[in-house]
């Protein structure tokens, strides 16, 4: 059981030859007592009652995604009859019932251990801002563990449990993932329920995931992404499948003038590293300048969302403001000095420069960035508590505020040992395109799961089928990967699934107008065509109409043949169309096309 990885398919393989999730949870006390740092958990459950709540769970059930699965929350997360502190024993409270994320996760049979560790009131990217003892960081104990949601990440780095929660509203979700060496999910805006979580910044905050490797985070998003009709912010967003990696993804990083490492050079090389993983992996990489971005993110701990902080602790600092730690004070107090008007400018002023970066990064799949610009000691901490946490939320500070989701993914080692990581952001529901692209990144070189010796697990292949509630569709043009009309496909939610090429049955034709050039098959006798290059992506059926709307004459959906016999629908020309077109079928492939 010592050796047992604490993933989710390692789990549920034990689980199906016969361990007992009772043993799981006596192993995963066992491994609390090895680590023995007092300072990750504020609130631990007995171990007797988490032994007796696995019992309960019966026979093993593998419909249940998350059974026997342990696992922690932040402590600004309520679990009923636990406490809820956010790290301010002033505030603490016991909780009547779980938060509605919480619930959806015991639901899916999952087994929960203990309560967190954080930066109090969520306030920080170090993790040592708590009047509890603070965590160690799992990989290096010099190093900070990362905030707000620093015991979140420290449980998981150790394998004391399969996966966290933190929450997220500069980076929090992020950073401690970088610094402990493992994944950090946070999700659309509104995917994950606030209910039952004490806010930092209502409006631009989310729950977020900490596991071993993205295929488990991922899996807990899907189970976690429920709508909650009772929180005002919560919104639909689409859970699918996981997918293989998109063959041809447009991926922007930081111009050389933009980008910001801080004299760490060790740092930089690692993301050129990583970046080169993912051309190795077919991208293409467009440089993007970075200015509006820091702009944007420079207003996070200004105006309207410093005072939104404010709003969470405004009674607590009226009636006990010594319960709050002096950096956790100075900052949110800084609200004091604002005026209504000042939140408003602070409002119009992120919409002119969120406009701004639009042009830039029209065209870009998602961006690639270093998760953060340089790894933060604790005795850089101790001799400035500003500076290093500040420069901490360098790349992550604007994601919330733009509406975006992100992956923090960890990559082979630095040069001096130190864990390697980049995130990867993109367009609100675009998750699981995130976990998608993220597959390279994952597997390359030697590393291990957080500061375990677990080897990264290869990750399950992905079915390249629709699901029941998606359609299978073949496109053979710009609506490919990494062509200008993708955006219309992941944009309502569509994963990729497959390249492929038609049966030799298609005429294919350049048509005429434009530009843009638009290509367009038309079927013709058996074996008098060829082959056509061809994507199958999934869409999702509640999205097919809107997009069929969109699709011009004399293209349209129809339902064309495969190479291997099967079908699926996909775009056909009218033989109309072809009139004054330029027949390219002995090309058969519109990038070779358009490249030629």
């Amino acid at each position: 059981m010592k050796s047992l990885p604490f993933t989710l398919p390692a789990l549920k393989a034990a689980y199906a030859a016969g361990t007992r999730p009772e043993d799981v949870v006596a192993e995963v006390y066992a491994r609390i007592r090895a680590v023995d740092d007092p300072g990750i958990f504020i609130h631990l459950a007995e171990e007797q009652e988490v032994r007796a709540a696995a019992r309960g769970l019966g026979a093993y059930d593998p419909a249940l995604p998350l059974w026997g699965v342990p696992f922690a929350i932040k402590d600004n997360i309520d679990a009923a009859g636990m406490p809820t502190t956010a790290a301010c024993p002033a505030f603490a409270y016991e909780a009547g019932e779980d938060a509605f994320i919480l619930a959806q996760l015991r639901a899916a049979g999952a087994i929960l251990i203990g309560k967190t560790n954080l930066d109090q009131f969520a306030t920080g990217l170090v993790g040592v801002r708590s009047p509890y003892t603070p965590p160690k960081n799992a990989v290096d104990p010099a190093m900070a563990p990362g905030g707000s949601s620093s015991g979140s990440a420290v449980a998981v780095g150790h394998g004391i449990v399969a996966f966290a929660l933190g929450t997220d509203t500069a980076g929090s979700g992020r950073v401690p993932a970088a610094l402990n060496n493992i994944v950090g999910l946070k999700p659309t805006l509104g995917a994950f329920s606030a209910s039952g979580v004490v806010p930092a910044c209502r409006s631009i905050e989310t729950v977020s995931v900490f596991a071993l490797t993205v295929e488990d985070a991922y899996e807990v998003f899907r189970v976690a992404a429920v709508y909650d009709p009772a929180d005002a912010y919560a919104r639909p967003v689409a859970a699918p499948p996981p997918g293989p990696t998109p063959p041809h993804a447009v991926i922007g990083i930081p111009t050389p003038g933009s980008i910001r490492f801080f004299g760490d050079q060790v740092q930089q090389a690692s993301f050129n590293d990583a970046v080169e993983i993912l051309r190795g992996a077919g991208a293409t990489v467009k440089e993007v300048d970075f200015a509006p971005l820091y702009a944007v993110a420079e207003m996070l701990y200004d105006g309207a969302w410093v005072a939104e902080r404010y709003t969470v602790i405004e009674d607590l600092l009226k009636t006990d403001p010594e319960a709050i730690l002096p950096v956790t004070r100075q900052i949110i107090t800084h609200a004091e000095s604002l005026t209504a008007a000042d939140a408003f400018r602070g409002m119009y002023r992120l919409k002119e420069l969120i406009r701004q970066a639009e042009p830039l990064l029209a065209g870009i799949d998602a961006l690639c960035v270093p998760t953060m610009p340089t790894f933060v000691s604790v005795a850089d901490l101790q001799a400035d508590p500003i500076t290093p946490n500040s420069r901490s939320g360098t790349y992550t500070n604007f994601v919330n505020l733009m509406d975006m989701c992100g992956l923090a993914v960890p990559t082979p080692p630095r040069s001096d040992g130190r864990p390697g990581g980049v995130t990867l952001l993109a367009r609100a529901g675009q998750d699981g395109y995130l976990a998608a692209l993220a597959a390279p990144l994952e597997a390359a070189g030697t590393r291990t799961l957080g500061a375990t010796d677990w080897p990264v697990p290869a990750r399950a292949e992905a079915v390249p089928a629709a699901a029941p509630d998606e359609i299978a569709l073949a496109v053979c043009g710009a609506h490919m990967s990494g062509l200008p009309l993708n955006k219309e496909l992941t944009g309502r939610g569509a994963r990729f699934l497959k390249t492929t090429r038609s049966s030799p049955d298609y005429r294919f034709y350049a048509l005429a107008g434009g530009p843009p050039a638009r290509p367009g098959m038309v079927r013709c006798a058996d074996g008098e065509g060829a082959a056509i290059a061809m994507e199958v992506w999934a869409l999702p059926l509640s999205e097919f109409g809107g997009f069929m709307a969109g699709i011009p004459a004399p293209l349209g959906i129809g339902t064309v043949r495969l190479e291997d016999g099967s079908t699926v629908k996909g775009f056909v020309c009218e033989a109309i169309g072809t009139e004054g077109a330029e027949d390219i079928t002995e090309i058969a492939d519109w990038r070779a096309f358009l490249g030629r």
